[in-house]
């Protein structure tokens, strides 16, 4: 399911194209997807769309907000991920309330464990929706690009 995700981001929302739902369903069918992982994906992305929003209106852009994770979250997303969610919250790049959409979508996901990769992808997917994802990606390509920072 969370290939369809980064599908549908990669090639349609990240670029602005919005097809209606069973034109993207045909054509995410047509590209391999499977139809049930088809439905999760878009149920998935319906709920970041609709908690986005919500966030959206909300003031608290800081907090010093302590965060405790559950035993299940801890169970399902790295303790990588864990790290990395916190060094966007400290850079912040991300505050307390996108932290929490970020958890959520992590633990709405249906596989068992959730790595950096896709906790990855879930933090720019938030972001996105929210047109917040330049100083991510400046992050994101820091700790993650492939070359070294060139020294003037």
């Amino acid at each position: 399911m969370f290939e369809v995700l980064v599908y549908m981001f990669e090639n349609y929302f990240e670029a602005d194209v919005r097809p209606d739902t069973q034109t993207l369903a045909q054509e995410l069918f047509a590209a391999g997807f499977d139809s049930d992982d088809i439905n999760v994906a878009f149920d998935w992305f319906t709920t970041l769309e609709k908690m986005t929003e919500q966030a959206s209106f909300s003031n608290n852009t800081t907090s010093h907000s302590f965060r405790i994770y559950s035993p299940l979250e801890t169970q399902k997303i790295s303790g990588e991920s864990l790290s990395f969610i916190m060094f966007l919250e400290q850079a912040h790049v991300l505050n307390a309330i996108q932290r929490e959409l970020v958890v959520d979508r992590a633990m709405a996901l249906p596989q068992t464990d959730v790595g950096i990769e896709e906790t990855r992808w879930i933090v720019l997917m938030a972001l996105w929706k929210q047109g917040n994802t330049k100083d991510y990606l400046f992050v994101e390509d820091a700790m993650f690009g492939d070359s070294s920072p060139t020294l003037h």
